[in-house]
């Protein structure tokens, strides 16, 4: 069954790869396209952080390629600095949709506060879970426990319960950058839909890994249901 184990990992791995590839060619290509509006990143950000009601956010640079997030914590929009600084199309939608989890926080959307509840547990989990699986199936460690394994699984599935619940966290994020950007005639019907696919991209990414750990878990648990019976 271990087998199976590397043989979904690999197979998951290979299509993460895959997509990471898809992304960043469309973002690169995008990121060649001008938006109608000129505006920056940085200026987008704070134009619909404002549209929102918000000005208690900043917006900040960060280094590194693909690194834009919102952080709850501080209330911080950091977008990467080619974002930060780009007038394209990826930089609109990068820049909005970021904005966009920034709204859902402001507004105490169901799911994003659901998440960051679980973000504690989801740390320790997601450092443990590996290790006790191992030691549960007896990978280098002697002939393994069922009990040890089960408390691994247990742990792996609040890891893919997080995973799950980001989902519609990342879509609904692009949804009302998406939105926005049309209303706030920020982009053309044409420039909206190079940045609808944009975001279709960045959202498979999570849905690859959701799917990954899903897979994961389940055969997880049929290992664990075969020892049991034994």
């Amino acid at each position: 069954m271990t087998i199976g184990i590397i043989f979904i990992s690999l197979i998951f791995m290979f299509i993460g790869m895959a997509v990471q590839s898809r992304l960043k060619s469309k973002f690169t290509e995008y990121s060649q396209v001008g938006t109608s509006s000129g505006m920056s990143g940085e200026e987008i950000a704070k134009k619909m952080l404002k549209d929102n009601g918000i000005f208690d956010v900043q917006v900040t640079s960060v280094d590194g390629m693909l690194t834009d997030h919102y952080n709850p914590m501080n209330k911080t929009v950091n977008l990467s600095t080619e974002v930060f600084n780009g007038r394209s199309v990826a930089a609109a939608a990068v820049a909005a949709h970021e904005c966009g989890h920034a709204v859902q926080h402001a507004t105490a959307y169901s799911m994003l506060m659901l998440r960051s509840k679980i973000v504690p547990v989801v740390q320790i989990s997601s450092s443990l879970s590996q290790w006790i699986i191992m030691i549960g199936l007896g990978l280098g460690f002697g002939t393994g426990n069922a009990t040890v394994l089960l408390i691994g699984i247990i742990l792996f599935a609040v890891t893919t319960l997080f995973s799950i619940v980001t989902l519609p966290v990342e879509l609904d994020a692009s949804a009302r950058a998406l939105q926005w950007l049309g209303t706030a005639n920020i982009t053309t019907a044409s420039e909206k839909e190079k940045a609808k696919d944009a975001l279709h991209w960045a959202a498979l990414t999570y849905v690859v890994a959701a799917l990954a750990s899903i897979a994961m878990l389940l055969q997880y648990i049929m290992i664990f249901m075969n020892r049991s019976r034994d």
